[in-house]
C-alpha cells in the first residue's frame, strides 16, 4: 500500500473544509498516512455499540471520533491563527521544517 505524504501532524490545530462539520476547528488526535486520513477531536462523531466487558461492565453506546480524509482539513497557523497551506524549508543542518505560507512562521517546535 502506498503511503501518502501529509502536511498534517498529531497535535496540529486544523479547520474542516467540507462536510457536515465545515468551518469547525479542532486538534488532530491521530493520523493514518497509509489511508490518507485523520481523526480530529470533537469532529465527525460516530456511535459505537459496545458489549459489556470486565473493563467496562456497563457496556452501551459510546461516542467517538471517526477518521476522515486529510484533504478535507487545513492547518491553522499558531502564530497568525489563520488557516494556511504548508511550505517545507530545509535548514542549514539538513533538517526540514513546515512553514506557514501566510506569515512565514515555523509550525514545528
Amino acid at each position: 500500500m502506498e503511503v501518502k505524504k501529509m502536511s498534517v501532524r498529531r497535535g496540529d490545530k486544523v479547520l474542516v473544509l467540507s462536510g457536515k462539520d465545515k468551518g469547525k476547528k479542532g486538534k488532530v488526535i491521530a493520523t493514518f498516512p497509509r489511508l490518507g486520513r485523520v481523526k480530529v477531536e470533537g469532529i465527525n462523531m460516530m456511535k459505537k455499540h459496545a458489549k459489556p466487558t470486565r473493563k467496562v461492565p456497563q457496556g452501551g453506546i459510546r461516542e467517538m471520533e471517526a477518521a476522515f480524509p486529510a484533504s478535507k482539513v487545513m492547518v491553522v497557523c499558531p502564530a497568525c491563527s489563520k488557516p494556511s497551506r504548508i511550505a517545507k524549508k530545509v535548514l542549514p543542518d539538513e533538517s526540514r521544517v513546515r512553514i506557514c505560507r501566510k506569515c512565514g512562521e515555523s509550525l514545528d517546535k
